[in-house]
């Protein structure tokens, strides 16, 4: 170890960490307004990587029959809860969100991908096709069970990631791909050489932070989000929908594992199963943060990245080992500063 190598594990440690810091972001806020710990986080990832990979190289991703068939399935959920309750203005609502704008989004996307515009207007293909997927997947798996106990809530967040990594594999195979990247340029800081992509990471992640936090304190949408996190029942006493507030922590959610998933994709090569290993760290580093508030999951998931780092670099073969049992000590002290509550039987 020199100061040569340790300004590198540095550098890459903090890439590494903005990923995993706006993972983790994402993991909370669904945790605190839901109570679901979002196991398929990283399915998003995946499926943003691979669906601009293949937009790169002219070919129709796979995504969009994911988003065709569960918006299908979401639309038909819903049109018997509205005919059970009898509440027909819902129907063309759900019609409009989960049939005609999924058709449409595949229907663009099957006629713009061989044509193979500039890359920015495929990641906005990518952001169309990946986003709507947030709220189609609560709809369909997590609002019928609004209710339910945590354990049940993420017994069926293993299920829907166990679905989400087989539609991964019919759709887009075996094989890995890697996009192109935004910006290929090298910087020069002294004896370190940084990748402008690494910038871009980096760059973006304290966007879609500073974003988030603008949106929490500043939109009356953001303080539904934070009111319900807060206290579920009593924000639903004050009028707030927590029907809508699902849908919309879910919406920031995908919209930020596929803003993940096109960030490092010019980075690293991804397979269909390979976002659920990031989105995992990205838990670690949020109960490194102590599942409490936002900045805290930050700073842990870049100290996370930073542990990663270093221990590629010092034992490599156990990376994985010592990534994953840094949250052991957190786990303890947790469970001994909380009281434990059965939970009522309903």
């Amino acid at each position: 170890m020199n100061s040569d190598i340790f300004i590198w594990l540095v550098q890459d440690g903090v890439t590494n960490g903005a990923i995993y810091a706006l993972l983790a972001l994402a993991l909370l806020l669904v945790f605190a307004v839901t109570r679901v710990i979002f196991v398929p986080q990283g399915e998003f990832i995946t499926f943003a990587a691979l669906s601009l990979s293949l937009l790169e190289s002219g070919r129709v991703p796979g995504t969009i029959y994911v988003l065709a068939i569960g918006g299908l399935a979401a639309a038909a959920l819903e049109g018997v809860a509205a005919l059970r309750e009898r509440a027909w203005r819902r129907l063309p609502r759900a019609a409009l969100l989960y049939i005609a704008l999924p058709v449409a989004v595949a229907l663009l996307v099957a006629w713009a991908a061989p044509r193979k515009f500039d890359q920015w207007v495929q990641v906005l293909l990518v952001l169309a096709m990946v986003v709507p997927l947030g709220p189609i997947v609560y709809r369909i798996a997590y609002q019928p069970l609004a209710s339910a106990s945590v354990l049940v809530l993420f017994i069926v967040s293993m299920a829907v990631h166990y679905v989400l990594t087989g539609f991964s594999l019919v759709f887009f195979g075996a094989e890995g791909l890697r996009s192109s990247p935004f910006w290929d340029a090298n910087f020069k800081l002294g004896v370190m050489s940084i990748s402008a992509q690494s910038l871009w990471v980096m760059a973006a992640s304290v966007v879609l932070i500073v974003a988030l936090w603008l949106l929490f304190e500043r939109t009356i949408y953001g303080k539904a989000l934070r009111a319900t996190a807060m206290n579920r029942v009593g924000a639903r006493l004050v009028g707030i929908p927590t029907v809508l507030t699902g849908h919309l922590s879910f919406l920031l959610a995908a919209f930020i594992g596929a803003a993940s998933g096109i960030l490092i994709s010019p980075i690293t090569t991804l397979y269909y199963d390979t976002g659920f290993l990031i989105g995992l760290k990205g838990f670690v580093g949020a109960i490194l943060g102590g599942m409490a508030s936002y900045p805290l999951a930050a700073a842990g998931a870049l100290v996370l990245g930073l542990l990663e780092s270093f221990a590629s670099f010092w034992a490599s073969s156990f990376k994985e080992v010592i990534v994953f049992t840094s949250i052991i000590p957190m786990l303890v002290w947790l469970s001994l500063r909380s009281r434990h509550v059965e939970e009522e039987e309903e």
